[in-house]
């Protein structure tokens, strides 16, 4: 470097230095094409349809300002706040134009879409639009234009527009200014409604104009936006749809094609901004003995030359320093520079925190006693409660929700492909003809996320993962009574019977209930119309709980309205045999509690084995229901199929590894031993390095939806091949996955999945009670999702399923499970 004097005698030198400099500043201070085609400069990103799930407000133009998504899915729209089911475009390839900064890609609205669920095409017939969407940077701003092919006719004009959604839980409070009309961005949403010509509702704008300000007072908020064109509607998206977003319209209000929209947005940005250092650690805490590392998310400017602390809360207040060292570094991982600071050799009980630079970790727990309270625990007090159809759930002065869907069911019609997917072929598989009442099905089960179907495979592997913790841990902790003859639960009322059998209990009954009904498995139980499909509040609401029949009273009444939920069936051998599996785990641990119970649950999962033993194929499930089998029966047929699948374990180790060394000890052949070995030493491998790829530990693979549950599922899997491989398969990999549930993710929401657990967790979810911007304690959330290309994110929002959502197949038993087992494992430590 050249020291003052030498650049005083080298004027060139130091103009060139100069100007080197000021360019670099010009160049960081200016939004920048990168090479994942989006623009960037330190505190602003945008970008175009990287993503593509426009119902998950998750697409389009995008906007990252100061780290956080502000502003999503800025699209051409037929509607002034479309959602769930509303028509979407199909999208084209994303072009790249460097030299001139511009990006764009073409959409299309096809006729053959015009028809879909919740889209009126009364507005738009013989719909076909086809447009560009081109976004160029200028400075700190971008300039957005709609070219049409062309242009649209009279009757459509102010009816399609360009529409922009800002991201609500963040301005709620915050104002706004259009054209110098002033407002407050509202909590709720507020009148008036206002009824189209059509029919339709709509919510008066909350301001129109050329000119709008969002939140002029927060300078981490700022945003300009100006029209040159149309004006700006300023509309509350809310108002047909509980999670709709503030939504910047710009309506086509002439027959142009070029710039039949052009939009100016100019987000505010604080000179030389970084990313604040973000502390991902367990929110729960470590044993004494274990490895304990915290991973350090900054900017990828960050020189990692600060020395993080660990520090012990003393009870008068003070803090401890126990520890202060740089971090090591790991690397760059999406956007974010990563550190890791190992403090494993940190082993004194008490409460401490880490601190790096400005930031610090919630207090945390480092004890042999973590896991012995608070835990596992709400799941199996609140969640799965809360969850259990066809019982009223009290709890104290609350009713979580009342006697519910007590008409289930009727037969779907056939030939019904149902909005959330369910499909009845051409029969109905059954005696039953479409919409006859099938009795017997309005008992047991859990509702399924938020909207109240019970999926059969979500049934049955809660049953199994219920099943496994029992067998494993011999958990008879009691808690609540739940009364299967007075449909009737009630939380921390003990009554003398361990829950988990409890609740397995509840589990099979509807399982078995349709299989006995039906003569098979049902593939699910639904609501058949979409207005109790959307449905927010108490699932007791849902239908009348009478089950609607063509009989007469005396009065000349029907027995109740057409409103009883449909139960779906299909001809699937691989979901046949998963649930076999199932049925075979919950026979064992029934035996003492419900030996009637136990032996029916055994009969049909061999009559289901039977029945699809011999369809070509299906190797995953074929494994999956003899290891249960084998281990509840000990049957030497079983065994004897097992052994002949040896062909198939190399490819199969991934995925039922972990069920072959529960077994493996009942097989008693060296061959077939040798076999798995060396399957799993295969896949021991290719963990290891998947693994590497990011600095949290397990193998995470970011995508759409947040990986919280198929993270945890791994932990559980972990469990058991450790436990039969110890020589091959770490007990660290499943410690890391508990971690990464527990808050050691990425992005800035450093929240435990787990509602209700640990210092921060998640506690506004996409629960039953979700409407409420609540949570139910023991729900485990999916957890931090991808923003593409490479924005981690886990709002606050209760209406983002791929990130919020609470489900009852792989979600909250298996989190129960890891738990339990990673205190099992560290206790034997």
């Amino acid at each position: 470097m050249y020291q003052i004097e030498n650049l005083r005698k080298s004027p060139f030198v130091l103009l060139s230095l100069i100007g080197f400099v000021f360019s670099t500043f010009a160049q960081q201070n200016k939004l920048t094409l990168n090479d994942q085609e989006y623009f960037e400069m330190p505190g602003l990103n945008v970008m175009l349809f990287h993503d593509n799930y426009p119902e998950g407000h998750q697409g389009g133009v995008t906007i990252i300002q100061h780290g956080v998504r502000v502003a999503s899915n800025g699209d051409l729209r037929l509607e002034a706040a479309p959602g769930q089911w509303q028509l979407v475009p199909k999208v084209g390839q994303r072009v790249v134009d460097a030299k001139n900064q511009l990006v764009s890609l073409s959409c299309t609205y096809p006729d053959s879409a015009r028809n879909r669920k919740g889209f009126n095409p009364i507005d738009y017939p013989d719909l076909n639009i086809q447009y560009w969407i081109r976004v160029q940077a200028e400075g700190n701003s971008v300039r957005i234009m709609i070219d049409l092919e062309k242009p649209l006719p009279a009757e459509w004009l102010g009816k399609v527009g360009f529409n922009l959604e800002f991201f609500p839980a963040i301005l709620f409070g915050k104002t706004f200014n259009m054209d110098g009309m002033t407002g407050i961005f509202p909590r709720q949403l507020n009148g008036p409604m206002i009824r189209r010509e059509n029919g339709e509702l709509e919510n008066q704008p909350l301001a129109e104009g050329k000119k709008l300000v969002i939140a002029p007072e927060c300078e981490l908020q700022r945003m300009t936006i100006l029209s040159q064109k149309a004006q700006l509607q300023l509309i509350d998206g809310r108002a047909l749809h509980n999670n709709g977003w503030f939504i910047v319209r710009a309506p086509i209000t002439e027959a142009s094609t070029q710039n039949a929209v052009e939009l100016t947005i100019t987000p505010h940005v604080l000179p030389d901004w970084t990313y604040q250092p973000v502390i991902h650690v367990s929110q729960v805490g470590y044993f004494p003995q274990q490895s304990k590392i915290a991973v350090i998310e900054c900017d990828q400017r960050e020189k990692g030359e600060q020395v993080a602390y660990l520090k012990r809360i003393l009870p008068d207040g003070q803090l401890e320093t126990v520890l202060s060292q740089k971090p090591e570094s790991w690397g760059k991982f999406l956007r974010y520079l990563y550190f890791r600071l190992d403090f494993s050799k940190i082993r004194e009980p008490g409460m401490y925190r880490i601190t790096y630079r400005e930031s610090k970790t919630e207090p945390f727990k480092i004890d042999n006693d973590i896991f012995d309270r608070h835990v596992w625990q709400p799941t199996l007090d609140y969640f799965l409660p809360v969850q259990m159809c066809h019982v009223r759930v009290n709890d104290r002065y609350r009713v979580w929700h009342g006697l519910c869907h007590n008409d289930d069911v009727r037969m779907a019609p056939p030939n019904t492909n149902h909005f959330d997917g369910y499909l009845q072929g051409s029969s109905t598989l059954t005696k039953y003809k479409g919409l006859d009442p099938v009795p017997g099905l309005n008992v047991g089960g859990w509702h399924d996320a938020g909207d109240y179907d019970l999926r059969v495979e979500s049934q049955g592997g809660t049953v199994r993962v219920l099943a496994m913790i029992y067998e494993a841990f011999q958990i008879d902790y009691d808690e609540t009574t739940i009364d299967q003859a007075k449909k009737l639960v009630e939380l921390h009322r003990p009554d003398g019977k361990p829950d988990i059998l409890q609740q397995i209990e509840h589990g099979v009954l509807t399982i078995l209930a349709g299989y006995k009904s039906l003569g098979r498995l049902y593939r699910g139980i639904i609501c058949s119309d979409l207005r109790q499909y959307v449905l927010l509040g108490d699932g007791a609401t849902m239908t009348d709980n009478k089950i609607e029949n063509s009989a007469k009273h005396e009065s000349g009444k029907n027995i109740g309205k057409p409103d009883d939920r449909w139960v779906f069936t299909e001809e699937n051998p691989g979901r046949e045999l998963s649930v076999a599996g199932c049925l075979a785990a919950a026979a064992r641990v029934l035996q003492k509690y419900d030996k009637n119970l136990a032996t029916e649950c055994l009969n049909v999962a061999e009559a289901l084995w039977k029945k699809n033993k011999d369809v070509d194929r299906l190797s995953f499930q074929k494994i999956d229901a003899l290891a249960e089998l084998i281990l509840t029966t000990e049957k030497s047929e079983y065994k004897e199929y097992l052994k002949s699948m040896s062909p198939e374990i190399p490819r199969s180790a991934w995925r039922n590894g972990w069920l072959l060394g529960r077994v493996l000890p009942l097989i008693n052949d060296k061959a077939f031993s040798q076999t798995v070995h060396d399957a799993i030493r295969s896949y021991a491998s290719r963990i290891e390095d998947e693994v590497k790829a990011n600095p949290f530990g397990v193998p995470y693979r970011p995508q759409i939806w947040g990986p919280g549950w198929n993270i945890q599922r791994f932990g559980v899997e972990q469990y058991y091949l450790h436990l039969a491989f110890p020589d091959i398969i770490s007990k660290e990999y499943m410690l890391n996955a508990l971690n990464f549930m527990l808050g050691c993710h990425p992005g800035e929401n450093t929240a435990s999945f787990a509602s209700g657990v640990g210092s921060k967790s998640a506690t506004i979810a996409y629960g039953a009670n979700r409407a409420d911007w609540s949570y139910i304690p023991g729900g485990v959330i999916s957890g931090t999702a991808l923003i593409r290309p490479d924005l981690p994110e886990l709002k606050e929002f209760p209406f983002l399923w791929q990130q919020t959502e609470y489900v009852i197949g792989g979600g909250a038993s298996n989190f129960m499970f890891l738990v339990l087992a990673a205190r099992q494992l560290l206790r034997e430590n």
